[in-house]
């Protein structure tokens, strides 16, 4: 039983909520692209403005580990673990790709897709990691982790494994379009968003599952590679 922020930038999309006791009280959202550094404080400040909460009545603060975008991902963690600082409340760290497939479970739970013979289904979410990668994992239609997580260069004998037979892949996310032609998978519109953080967040702080704020780290599963422009500034 806990109030928590939640914070998901590891994207091109920004999202910000507030969760009471597991579930989402209230939401704000933007994908109009990479500028989560001037919205996520602006998004935090009106959440707790419109549900008249003060910062200190806050138990916690939940963030999107990744993997993802550096640049997001980076801004989020920076930030939620200035807030864990400042009111001295504890950090939770939550995978991207979970977060991803319980808004994909909690979709088609409503109806808002639809797919034959679920419980059969693989659901794989797919982050963009540029050309014909993605960072993705396989879970089972509850939800269950199948495999690790992993940087994975998309060919036709990707996850093979999960494809054919009685069982089907049902792919989402910002890596997931590029894939499914080669994959022959199933493609839903599915992005990230703090829903998909709501139960967890409420699980892992009942289990006082923290993380240090002092050290904790996004999970990058890549190396941030610097490059240098081959546009001529002088």
């Amino acid at each position: 039983m806990a109030l928590i922020l939640c914070i998901e930038t590891g994207t091109d999309i920004c999202s910000v909520g507030i969760v009471n006791n597991g579930e989402l009280i209230s939401l704000r959202e933007s994908d109009s692209g990479r500028d989560h550094a001037q919205k996520v404080g602006v998004f935090v400040d009106e959440l707790l403005k419109e549900n008249n909460i003060q910062p200190e009545e806050l138990d916690a603060v939940a963030v999107g580990e990744g993997p993802g975008s550096y640049t997001g991902l980076r801004i989020g963690v920076s930030f939620a673990k200035g807030l864990c600082y400042g009111l001295n409340k504890p950090l939770i760290a939550i995978s991207s790709l979970e977060a991803l497939t319980a808004v994909a479970i909690e979709d088609y739970n409503a109806g808002i897709i639809d797919i034959e013979d679920w419980n059969k289904v693989k659901l794989c979410p797919m982050i963009d990691a540029r050309r014909m990668e993605v960072y993705a994992q396989v879970f089972d239609s509850n939800g269950t982790p199948i495999n690790a997580v992993a940087a994975e260069i998309v060919t036709d004998q990707s996850f093979a494994e999960y494809r054919g037979g009685d069982s089907s892949l049902v792919i989402f996310g910002s890596g997931a379009a590029k894939c499914a032609d080669i994959l022959g998978a199933k493609l839903i519109d599915i992005t990230p968003s703090v829903r998909g953080m709501a139960a967890i967040a409420e699980k892992k702080f009942s289990s006082s599952d923290f993380v240090d704020v002092a050290y904790f780290e996004p999970y990058y599963l890549k190396d941030f590679v610097v490059t240098t422009s081959k546009k001529k500034l002088f």
